[in-house]
C-alpha cells in the first residue's frame, strides 16, 4: 500500500533532499508550492513530487494539500526569514490544523541547535534542557511547544543536525563562508581548537526518512533525535577537507570579520541576525545521536561521517 506523505518546503534544501529519500522509498510525495509550474521545471532529477499550488501560511491551503496524509514535512521558513518572530508560530499551527485534519498525521521538523545555549550545553541529546539566550532560539523553543502540546493527537518527530553542506544547500555557513563561489579563499566563522558540529544534506535526509519510513508504534508520540552527522572536533577538519577536495593546499583562510557585524548591528538585517549565532562558533555544541541509533541501528553508517 502506497503511503502519502506532504512536504512544506519542498524546493528549499532540506525538504527537497526528504522528498527525494521518501521518493526513493517508494512514497506518494505531495509538494505545497506557490508556483507548481516553476518547481517542476527547477527539479532535477526524476520522479519529481505531485506539486500543489498553495501557500504554507494558508491554514486552508495545507488543510486541504495534507489530505489522506499520514506525514507532514514542515521544512518551511517565511519568505526570506523576514518577520519569523509574528510568521513561524501560525505556520507550524497550520501545519498542526492540517494534521489533526488528516486524521492525525505525523509532523516531522528538521531542527537546529539554536534553541539551547552553546555556553552551557557542550552536548546535547533529547533530555537536554532548551534555554536559548537569542531570539532565534527562543522561537524555535516554542514551535517546539506547540507540537508537544499537541500530542499525543497530532504526533511530531524533530530531528535536529548542525550545519548544513552539500548539494541544494544555498544559504549556509558552508556556501556563503567557507566554500562560497569562486573559491578564492576560505573565510573561517570559528576559532582553531573550538568543534563544530556538520551536516551533510543526503545522509541528513536519510536520517530523517528512515524514522519516517518507521512510523508508529516504533517512534514515541513526541520523538527527539538528534543527527550526529560530521564532528570537527578542532574546527580545522573542514578547513582541511576543503583544501583536499579542490586540491589547492594553499587555498588562503581568513577569519569571518565579526568586527564588521558588530560595527553594522545596530542598522539590523544580517549582521544583527549573525551576531545572534557568534556564540555556536565560540563554544563546542556536539550531537549525541544514541536515540537516533537505538531506532535505526548502527549500520546506517551516514548516521557518523
Amino acid at each position: 500500500m502506497t503511503k502519502t506523505i506532504l512536504i512544506l518546503g519542498a524546493t528549499g534544501g532540506v525538504g527537497g533532499a526528504v522528498a527525494r529519500a521518501m521518493l526513493r522509498r517508494d512514497w506518494h510525495v505531495l509538494a505545497l508550492v506557490r508556483d507548481p509550474t516553476q518547481a517542476a521545471r527547477a527539479w532535477t532529477s526524476e520522479p519529481q513530487p505531485t506539486w500543489l499550488r498553495g501557500d504554507a501560511m494558508n491554514r486552508e491551503d495545507v488543510v486541504r494539500a495534507a489530505a489522506g496524509a499520514i506525514v507532514i514535512v514542515h521544512a518551511v521558513n517565511p519568505p526570506g526569514y523576514a518577520r519569523c518572530e509574528t510568521l513561524v508560530q501560525p505556520m507550524i499551527d497550520n501545519s498542526i490544523a492540517a494534521a489533526r485534519a488528516a486524521g492525525g498525521a505525523r509532523i516531522v521538523l528538521p531542527g537546529t541547535i539554536y534553541s539551547y545555549d552553546p555556553a552551557t550545553t557542550p552536548v546535547i541529546d533529547e533530555r537536554t534542557p532548551q534555554r536559548s539566550k537569542g531570539k532565534k532560539g527562543r522561537i524555535r523553543v516554542a514551535l517546539e511547544q506547540r507540537l508537544a502540546d499537541a500530542a499525543p493527537d497530532v504526533p511530531s518527530l524533530v530531528v535536529r543536525a548542525g550545519d548544513f553542506f552539500g548539494p541544494g544547500v544555498r544559504q549556509s555557513w558552508f556556501a556563503q563562508a567557507l566554500a562560497k563561489p569562486p573559491l578564492t579563499r576560505i573565510i573561517r566563522p570559528g576559532k582553531p581548537g573550538v568543534g563544530h558540529a556538520w551536516a551533510y544534506l543526503p545522509d541528513l535526509a536519510e536520517a530523517i526518512a528512515a524514522p519516517i519510513d518507521l512510523g508508529s508504534p516504533t517512534l514515541a508520540p513526541i520523538e527527539r533525535v538528534q543527527f550526529g552527522g560530521f564532528w570537527d572536533a578542532d574546527g580545522r577538519q573542514m578547513v582541511g577537507a576543503i583544501r583536499r577536495a579542490t586540491e589547492r593546499p594553499d587555498l588562503p583562510l581568513r577569519a569571518f570579520p565579526w568586527w564588521l557585524m558588530r560595527l553594522l548591528a545596530p542598522l539590523g538585517g544580517f549582521p544583527r541576525e549573525v551576531l545572534e549565532v557568534k556564540p555556536f562558533w565560540r563554544h563546542p555544541v556536539q550531537l549525541d545521536n544514541s536515540r537516533l541509533i537505538a531506532l535505526l541501528g548502527r549500520a546506517t553508517t551516514y548516521l557518523d561521517r
